[in-house]
């Protein structure tokens, strides 16, 4: 997309905090963050939402989770616990029309969430 802020800073056109890279997913700190540890895990395919995964969408969410889980044992949040969340749609708090994970952790965090 042409005005999607992820898809800019996966095309190096916005820096950012960069965390971990592949092929499949960027992963960045949050610039703002709401805890000790805020990542976020990004696609590089743009998919707006959850409500618009496709079957061949499958391996790329799979892999979010598995990239989530080294990032969480690199940072030292693993062994403690940790939460990735998604948000969709306005009422869900999604502010990016690109799908993302949040990766949070370094803290007790509360529940309910919000």
């Amino acid at each position: 997309m042409e005005n999607c802020i992820f898809c800019k800073i996966i095309k190096g056109e916005i820096p950012c905090s960069k965390v971990y890279e592949d092929d499949k997913v960027l992963a960045f700190n949050d610039i703002n963050p709401e805890a000790p540890v805020h990542v976020l895990i990004v696609p590089k395919t743009h998919v707006q939402s959850v409500m618009d995964i496709n079957a061949d969408d499958c391996q790329l969410i799979s892999h979010v989770f598995y990239v989530a889980s080294k990032i969480a044992e690199e940072l030292k949040i693993s062994e403690k616990g940790f939460r990735i969340v998604n948000n969709v749609g306005e009422n869900g708090g999604q502010t990016v029309s690109h799908i993302h994970f949040h990766l949070l952790g370094g803290r007790l965090l509360q529940w309910p969430p919000g």
